[in-house]
């Protein structure tokens, strides 16, 4: 007889985790981000300049939100994300990456419209391969894209469904990262930029690390052409980016009785009054001196990128040095370029968390 375990499939192993307890994640945790430190600092290893950018995508990866790399052709956005995916060991099954323009239509990037099931006068997507079956997707030039792809990338994004014959079916989607060469102000495109609640400039870097630039560049050059991927070490899987993810969930809705009778929740154990009250500030200061838009919608979202960031880098409470990811809540090029000089100086750190 074949038991249940010998027939589930490794897809299955990855939505039991939504089952696993607290107690047992909490048991799990330190070795969770041990492999998953080990895992940022050794892809990081495979680019010039570029480790802010890889602690910025693992920790939008463990939080599963999603991250917008902005910059000109050339400067690896799209290798960041690539080497990324290697890293994590993903199958093609578990990955989906298309380049966007206003003429790509649904079916390239949902599935193509089953005619079998047309005929019978159902309107079903065949998405085996597509974005709704992937675990990790990189959309380039997210911006390009047209109406009807627009209105189900929100969907997808926002509640993780698409609808299939009128009926919405969820996505394997967990973590998400676009780029864009330029981020265009079109009105009809606030509701897609708003949903990255980061946004990170991906810069050219030969000007500071030129000779650097060259040598790592051809070393990689040669790996490419020899079939070779160092940077996939295995240090971390998507298994192990997804049981973290689910601990950080947990440890978030958690909620325990006070001494003095009330609720003690997340906020009261890792995010200090007083760090909190400095939160507001720097964004109220954003907001009045640079028109920086904040939603409702981003506070939640940071409060939970500020927790995973603390946990990842250090592994406790949220500290001043975390709220650097103020940094990158630009929603323009020049308000990116801006608040990467003036969030840190705001805070009285440097740009890697130091004390100015």
């Amino acid at each position: 007889m074949t038991t249940r375990a010998q027939t589930s499939s490794p897809r299955d192993a990855l939505d039991k985790i939504a089952e696993i307890p607290l107690a047992d994640l909490a048991k799990e945790a330190p070795a969770l981000r041990d492999r998953i430190n080990r895992f940022r600092l050794g892809l990081g290893r495979f680019f010039v300049a570029k480790q802010p950018l890889v602690d910025l995508m693992t920790i939008s990866a463990v939080a599963q939100e999603p991250l917008l790399l902005v910059g000109p052709p050339g400067t690896a956005k799209s290798d960041l994300v690539l080497k990324f995916k290697d890293a994590l060991g993903l199958g093609e099954g578990d990955y989906f990456e298309y380049m966007l323009t206003r003429f790509t239509e649904p079916s390239e990037v949902l599935g193509p419209i089953d005619i079998n099931l047309l005929r019978e006068g159902r309107y079903v997507r065949r998405e085996r391969g597509k974005l709704p079956t992937a675990r990790l997707v990189f959309l380039d030039e997210i911006f390009k894209s047209n109406s009807a792809i627009l209105n189900s990338l929100l969907t997808i994004i926002n509640e993780k469904k698409f609808y299939q014959d009128g009926v919405p079916v969820p996505v394997g989607l967990k973590v998400l990262f676009g780029a864009t060469n330029e981020i265009p102000e079109h009105a009809e495109l606030g509701a897609l930029k708003d949903r990255f609640c980061l946004k990170a400039a991906c810069r050219s870097v030969q000007d500071e690390h030129f000779v650097d630039l060259l040598d790592c560049g051809l070393k990689l050059q040669s790996y490419r052409d020899t079939n070779q991927k160092p940077w996939a070490e295995g240090h971390a899987s998507l298994e192990d980016f997804l049981k973290a993810h689910r601990y950080m969930t947990l440890m978030m809705a958690r909620e325990e009785p006070g001494p003095d009778g009330g609720v003690v929740n997340d906020r009261h154990l890792f995010f200090k009054d007083d760090l909190l009250r400095e939160l507001r500030r720097v964004l109220k200061t954003l907001v009045r001196e640079d028109n920086v838009f904040v939603s409702d919608r981003k506070i939640i979202k940071l409060y939970r990128l500020l927790r995973t960031r603390a946990w990842v880098l250090h592994g406790g409470a949220v500290e001043r040095q975390d709220l650097l990811l103020l940094s990158y809540l630009g929603e323009t090029k020049d308000e990116i370029d801006l608040l990467e000089s003036k969030v840190p100086k705001l805070l009285g750190l440097s740009a890697d968390g130091a004390s100015s």
